[in-house]
C-alpha cells in the first residue's frame, strides 16, 4: 500500500491551507490522505480520578473539526478522518506518522502568519524536531499548488541537500513538473575570507562560482528523467529562497548533523519558516 499523506487539522486559520496542500500532495503521489485531529488524552487529576467529562468534550470538539475538514475538502471518497488522543498535537501526529509509515506530514501556518507567508506555529516547530518523514508547512491563505508548474529545491552539495533533491524529484516524476535547483551564495564581502587582496578576491569568487555551478550540473545529472533548471544566485540565502514565487513548493534539507532519518531544522530552514511565500517541505536526513 502507498504510504499516506497526513494532514494535521485544527481550528486555526492555517488549517484550510494545510488541507489544500495535503490533498494536492496526496493526489500528485496517488497516495491515501489521512486528516487527523489530535485531542488531549485522559490524564489523572488526582488519585484514581480522571476528568472524563472534559475529555469527552475535547473529543466532540475534535469531531467538529473533522466535520469542517470534510466540508472544506467537499468530502471526496477515500479520505480517512481520524481523531487521535495524545499529550500534544505534535506528539499525536508523530505517533500516527510512525504507525502508518507516512510519506509526509502536512500542517498549516500559525495564527500569526501574514497573508501568503509561512509562520510556523508550535505544532509545526515540534514536528520539525525529529519527524520520521518530510514535513510540509502551508503558507497562510496561499494559492493552491499547481499554478507555477515547477518544483523548487534549495540545493547544497551535502547529504541533506541530496536528500531534498531526491524527494523533490520523486514528486516531480509524479506531477510531470520540471525541477528548479537553486544554490545561493553570499553576495559581496560576506562571501570572502577576511583580509584578502583584490586579485585574490576575484580569483576566490571565480573559483567558488565554478565549484557551485559544477555541483549543480552534477546534481541535475542524477535525475535524467526529470527536466531540471539550475540557478546560482548571490545574496542573502533566506531572502533569495523566500522570494521564489515561481515554484509550487520548495524542498529544503534538514540540518547537516544529528540522527539519521529525522527532520532537524538548520539555520536556513529555520529562518525560512518565518519568510517563505510557497509551501515549504523539510526533508529528513538520509
Amino acid at each position: 500500500m502507498t504510504a499516506p499523506v497526513i494532514v494535521g487539522a485544527d481550528h486555526s486559520p492555517g488549517s484550510a491551507g494545510a488541507l489544500t496542500l495535503g490533498r494536492w500532495l496526496a493526489t500528485a503521489q496517488d497516495a491515501p490522505l489521512i486528516v487527523a485531529v489530535v485531542h488531549p488524552a485522559p490524564s489523572a487529576i488526582g488519585s484514581g480520578r480522571v476528568d472524563a467529562e472534559w475529555v469527552a468534550d475535547r473529543h466532540q470538539a475534535a469531531r467538529r473539526i473533522l466535520d469542517e475538514a470534510r466540508s472544506a475538502l467537499a468530502d471526496p471518497p477515500g479520505v480517512d478522518y481520524r481523531v487521535v488522543a495524545s499529550t500534544s498535537a505534535a506528539h499525536g501526529l508523530h505517533d500516527l506518522a510512525e504507525q502508518s509509515g507516512a510519506a509526509m506530514l502536512v500542517v498549516g501556518s500559525g495564527a500569526a502568519a501574514p497573508a501568503a507567508r509561512i509562520f510556523a506555529g508550535s505544532t509545526a516547530e515540534r514536528l520539525l524536531a525529529g519527524s520520521v518523514c518530510p514535513v510540509a508547512i502551508a503558507p497562510a491563505g496561499g494559492a493552491a499548488p499547481g499554478s507555477a508548474g515547477r518544483i523548487g529545491v534549495a540545493y547544497v552539495d551535502t547529504p541533506d541537500g541530496r536528500a531534498a533533491l531526491n524527494a523533490a524529484a520523486g514528486l516531480a516524476r509524479r506531477t510531470g513538473s520540471p525541477l528548479l535547483l537553486v544554490t545561493v551564495v553570499a553576495g559581496g564581502d560576506a562571501a570572502l575570507p577576511f583580509m584578502i587582496g583584490d586579485d585574490a578576491e576575484r580569483a576566490f569568487l571565480d573559483t567558488a562560482r565554478e565549484t557551485y555551478e559544477e555541483a549543480l550540473r552534477k546534481a541535475a545529472a542524477t535525475v535524467p528523467d526529470v527536466p531540471v533548471t539550475c540557478e546560482l544566485r548571490a545574496g542573502d540565502v533566506v531572502e533569495e529562497l523566500a522570494a521564489l514565487d515561481e515554484v509550487d513548493v520548495l524542498f529544503c534539507g534538514s540540518r547537516g548533523y544529528g540522527p539519521a532519518r529525522r527532520v532537524l531544522l538548520g539555520g536556513v530552514s529555520g529562518r525560512l519558516l518565518r519568510r517563505a511565500g510557497r509551501p515549504l517541505i523539510v526533508v529528513p536526513r538520509a
